[in-house]
């Protein structure tokens, strides 16, 4: 969810666009992009989605919000 442009500031670019949280970005802290939680992170396919078209690319999103959600009726506890 790194910024297109590879260059943020500000306070809300330090903050989740989705629940108003840290973001934890790197880039929006003076870090190296590489060192970012999303470059290792299983990023939800749909999370990008929930933020409006003009922020896709311009605004990192938190952990929490990006964390990959289970599929509809999957179950984690299999219980056998």
């Amino acid at each position: 969810m790194m910024p297109a442009t590879g260059t943020v500031s500000g306070t809300w670019a330090q903050q989740c666009p989705l629940c108003g949280q840290r973001n934890g970005c790197a880039v929006a802290q003076g870090l190296p992009a590489a060192q970012c939680w999303c470059m290792t992170a299983d990023i939800d396919p749909q999370a990008s989605q929930r933020l409006a078209p003009a922020e896709r690319g311009q605004r990192c999103i938190c952990p929490a919000c990006g964390s990959a959600q289970p599929e509809p009726g999957a179950s984690t506890n299999r219980g056998d």
